[in-house]
């Protein structure tokens, strides 16, 4: 792969000012990808704990890893993240998809820019239903770029910072456990508690009342995963208002497709709560972020790569900002391979209010050798070509295996 004097893009400070989606889409076509072999396999990690949310239950990931080597001999790392009745895949169907995507990439015959490539893998894997594989596959090809261009994914992004501070998720837990979770957190340093509910509503308030207690000064996202009526958002937040806890953000409130109740919920926090309210499952595609603007139904969008790909998810930053609404980005269950990809993203665009990048940290173990340094809430990206993350590939069925026994 030939030089273009990518170095020249990021020799003035003016470079790291409001970059956008277009700027990044304009140098993907500059820049040529050479494919020596590409391939999926499992990505099995345990977690700590089981991981409860009003839609589902997690006790560990199990997502498809993505390599991607160039001819030059440099390695893109992707994660394709599975989260049951969120993303629409489950592994098996995300494998097979990889594996189609890989076997594409593997016939490549000639360097290509990397925005054809990208455009290609979105027709192969369309819409939301691939999201997430698509988003793995777009990691691994942008991460194999970046690394041989030798520039960091935070520059890569527009370089407007090296750091990001996260909050930190507490599941459905009883009362007792989240307390513990959050004086737990309180000690890391963590001042932004993200507190799942949606499943029943009196059990949230008495979780919301113990966390008080534990960690009295920590800020509050309530995340309801689409668990509650319009009705019982409002009652949630007419209960904190009571206990004078006043949330941040309260983030899909509402079922995806119930668009009316979302507004509601919408108007009745802003102006009666001053409480800002964020669009996750009700967004899946630009055509969705299109219509929460022209409706007002929501003051946040959540970006996630794996519901909306890498490139849609640029296109809608770029739509979000450009319409007044504030962004969030946040993940499924990953490790620190898509993750830190999200993250070196969100520091290198800068313009994100909300995040939410915790679930590696709440793995039993970490599948990820070297990458971004993290120090309680705190991640620092280094110099590192790319990613600076990978993966021992030759172990990665061995862990699976352990795990499964």
């Amino acid at each position: 792969m030939g030089s273009i004097g990518f170095s020249s893009l990021f020799s003035s400070p003016k470079v790291y000012k409001s970059p956008s989606a277009k700027s990044n889409l304009g140098l993907m076509e500059r820049l040529s990808v050479d494919i020596h072999r590409a391939e999926g396999r499992k990505l099995n990690v345990p977690l700590l704990a089981p991981f409860t949310i009003a839609t589902s239950k997690v006790e560990g990931v199990e997502n498809v890893g993505i390599r991607v080597e160039l001819k030059n001999g440099c390695c893109g790392w992707g994660e394709a993240p599975i989260l049951p009745f969120v993303t629409a895949e489950d592994q098996t169907t995300a494998l097979r998809k990889a594996a189609e995507a890989c076997h594409f990439l593997n016939n490549t015959q000639a360097p290509m820019p990397l925005g054809h490539l990208l455009r290609e893998i979105a027709q192969l894997l369309p819409g939301h239903h691939f999201a997430s594989v698509r988003a793995g596959v777009e990691m691994a090809l942008i991460d194999a770029v970046a690394t041989s261009i030798g520039t960091p994914l935070w520059r890569f992004f527009g370089g407007v910072s090296n750091t990001i501070t996260t909050d930190i998720t507490i599941p459905i837990v009883s009362p007792t456990e989240a307390a513990q979770l959050a004086s737990k957190y309180y000690k890391q340093g963590f001042k932004t508690l993200k507190l799942k509910v949606g499943k029943d509503l009196n059990a949230d308030i008495q979780v919301l009342k113990a966390i008080r207690v534990a960690h009295p000064h920590c800020l509050f996202i309530l995340d309801a995963n689409e668990g509650y009526t319009s009705s019982e958002a409002i009652q949630v937040l007419e209960k904190l208002h009571e206990m004078e806890v006043t949330p941040i953000l309260f983030e899909q409130p509402v079922h995806r497709d119930d668009w009316e109740g979302l507004g509601h919920v919408t108007r009745i926090a802003k102006t009666k709560y001053d409480v800002s309210v964020a669009a996750d499952e009700s967004c899946r595609s630009l055509a969705d972020v299109r219509e929460i603007v022209k409706r007002q139904l929501a003051d946040v969008i959540n970006i996630k790569l794996a519901k909306l790909g890498v490139l849609g998810a640029l296109e809608i930053i770029d739509f979000a900002k450009a319409s007044g609404l504030d962004l969030m980005i946040g993940g499924m269950v990953e490790t620190r391979l898509a993750m830190g990809f999200a993250a070196h993203l969100a520091a290198g665009l800068g313009g994100f209010k909300y995040i939410d990048l915790d679930t590696p940290l709440l793995l039993a173990e970490d599948p990820v050798y070297e990458g971004y340094e993290v120090s309680g809430p705190t991640y620092k990206f280094t110099n590192a070509r790319g990613h600076g993350g990978f993966l021992h590939w030759d172990n990665i069925a061995c862990m699976d295996y352990l795990w499964s026994r």
